[in-house]
């Protein structure tokens, strides 16, 4: 006589599940609006920047220069005794006003790429694709310097170098909603009606395509904070001692080893937006699909 023995199974316990899964709703929940309150900052920083620093952003102490962040210099000062925080602030005006302006650039004329090349199809859809083919095939920051270079200096040609460095994104998902939703039964009924084309496009086909694109728009957004800050970097910005994000950091790296905050302060909080944008992003992008 042979015994058998079964092996034992661990039994899934669903209460036993329900605090892992409700923590990591919390968490998510708490990450979001972490990042919704850093975006609101940032914005209030480029609106309103002296309610945030009463100081002057171009004029300082030479007998307080490179002192260290502290109760009353929050970021430090710079090499000309100019209170760092103060012209962080200053900053994002010109810094998220041409990253703005970008991504409203991209989002307008890949969306209308997109919706061109989705709904007409054959030959224009083959010209539009190729061209985005084309953007996409050279690194976004490459292209926009060549762009900005050709342009010219300012925040103005910036923000349009990075705009048409990021419409081959918007347009490749404008086009892919398109194609999804000219297939649906509501379409092809307005089509049936003798609806106009046109029409068909505007009330029925865009309503339904852009939501994607605006949390790509989101998503973009932290990018083209990199890339503007970038290209401020490089000095392709506006000219000194007019504040930027990217500027701050570029005339700190000669004092890295006396002054680190003059570069660390202002790019950990190109860091924290950027990552705040993007989490944004994702939340706008899963809020969709669900």
């Amino acid at each position: 006589m042979v015994d058998v023995v079964e092996e034992s199974r661990p039994v899934a316990l669903p209460g036993l599940r329900r605090p892992a899964l409700r923590w990591k709703s919390v968490r998510g929940n708490v990450v979001v609006i972490l990042s919704l309150a850093v975006a609101l900052l940032a914005l209030g920083w480029a609106l309103f920047p002296s309610v945030f620093a009463s100081g002057d952003p171009l004029t300082g102490v030479p007998a307080q220069k490179f002192q260290a962040p502290s109760a009353r210099h929050w970021f430090g000062t710079d090499n000309l005794g100019r209170d760092l925080y103060t012209r962080m602030v200053h900053g994002a005006g010109l810094s998220l006003t041409a990253t703005l302006s970008a991504v409203a650039i991209a989002l307008i004329a890949g969306s209308i790429l997109g919706l061109l090349s989705g709904s007409i199809g054959g030959f224009v859809d083959t010209v539009i694709m190729r061209f985005v083919d084309v953007l996409l095939s050279i690194p976004s920051l490459l292209l926009s310097l060549a762009l900005v270079t050709a342009l010219g200096f300012g925040t103005r040609n910036v923000a349009v170098a990075v705009g048409v460095s990021l419409i081959a994104n918007f347009a490749r998902v404008m086009r892919s909603e398109v194609l999804r939703v000219r297939q649906a039964p509501f379409v092809e009924a307005a089509h049936a009606a003798g609806v106009r084309w046109y029409t068909v496009l505007a009330r029925h086909v865009l309503p339904n395509s852009y939501q994607p694109v605006l949390a790509l728009a989101a998503v973009e957004f932290g990018m083209a904070v990199l890339s503007v800050s970038a290209l401020s970097f490089l000095g392709y910005g506006a000219k000194p001692p007019t504040p930027e994000w990217g500027s701050l950091i570029s005339e700190g790296r000669n004092f890295l080893a006396t002054a680190w905050w003059m570069t660390t302060l202002p790019g950990l909080v190109i860091i924290v937006v950027v990552l705040s944008a993007q989490r944004l992003g994702r939340a706008v992008g899963r809020s969709h699909s669900a």
